[in-house]
């Protein structure tokens, strides 16, 4: 139970809900900071302004999957008002405190240092991830039926990196009866690939896989869809790349061959923000219980 523990969600998207759902039930104290659209009746949860005051006694702040942008500000579907986070918020808070992102930019990162506060990436955690990779999956495959007009099944189908992500993509194609080769760069990974039936090569020898490829998914953070791989790749296929921005395909040249290519960051958020919150809500508060049996234990 988090019955004494106090949690700030700052700003956020429909997944917020779930956070804010499982955090109530544990019995913890809710503020909520850029919320104001939201219509809420229980009972331990309250609406704030964004004040360093209002942080003073907050044991876990909460921000979006994108924590802040390079200046401090803070998405926030629920609001139409400015949310920023300043040094001030940050110092404003017990030393104790743990700051939630899903990933964070070097200004938050640079802030929570100055102030010794802890900050922690939750899609960097393998079990948030793994999570994760069940709704991308599932959101690519979609846009894939939705921009295509041939089948899953039967379609010569890449998937670049063999990851979190790219596994779980590469098997649920497979699992459609598409043609599944994908792209490693590690022998642990061509070899994983092999055992699952599936037909892998090394990503430095991609220009010469992509000749007859239908559907293209990159998952990897890095400029591997460059020009030239592009200009082997056939007019009729679709590049959906669900790496973070700015991703690793050249979309201007993709753009001016006429090759469709698509950025697809984040998809758990979109396609299944119910799922995607709950994976958030459930790794958190377990954080937070464990944190605060440490603190109550001196540990």
């Amino acid at each position: 139970m988090l019955t004494g523990i106090q949690v700030a969600l700052i700003g956020g998207d429909a997944r917020q809900l779930e956070v804010i759902h499982k955090c109530s039930e544990l019995d913890a104290s809710v503020v909520l900071f850029g919320f104001d659209n939201l219509q809420n009746g229980s009972s331990g949860i309250t609406k704030a302004e964004l004040t360093p005051e209002a942080l003073q006694a907050v044991d876990a702040v909460i921000l979006p999957a994108v924590g802040t942008d390079d200046q401090g500000n803070v998405d926030s579907l629920f609001s139409s008002k400015e949310l920023r986070l300043t040094h001030e918020h940050i110092a404003a808070l017990p030393k104790h405190a743990i700051i939630f992102t899903g990933m964070a930019k070097p200004y938050l990162r640079e802030l929570c240092s100055n102030e010794g506060i802890g900050l922690i990436e939750l899609f960097d955690r393998d079990d948030v991830a793994i999570y994760n990779s069940i709704p991308t999956a599932e959101g690519a495959v979609m846009m894939a039926i939705q921009n295509t007009d041939i089948t899953i099944h039967g379609s010569e189908s890449m998937v670049l990196g063999f990851g979190r992500t790219g596994a779980t993509l590469a098997r649920t194609l497979q699992g459609m009866g598409a043609k599944v080769r994908v792209g490693v760069n590690k022998p642990e990974y061509y070899a994983r690939a092999i055992e699952m039936g599936m037909n892998p090569f090394y990503t430095q020898e991609l220009i010469s896989h992509v000749s007859q490829v239908d559907l293209l998914f990159n998952t990897i953070p890095a400029m591997v869809v460059t020009a030239q791989v592009i200009a082997n790749i056939p007019h009729r296929a679709i590049i959906i790349d669900l790496a973070s921005r700015p991703g690793g395909t050249d979309f201007r040249y993709a753009e001016k061959r006429g090759v469709k290519a698509m950025l697809a960051p984040g998809l758990p958020g979109i396609v299944a923000p119910k799922t995607a919150g709950r994976i958030i809500a459930d790794t958190l508060t377990r954080i937070i219980m464990e944190d605060a049996r440490r603190r109550r234990n001196g540990e």
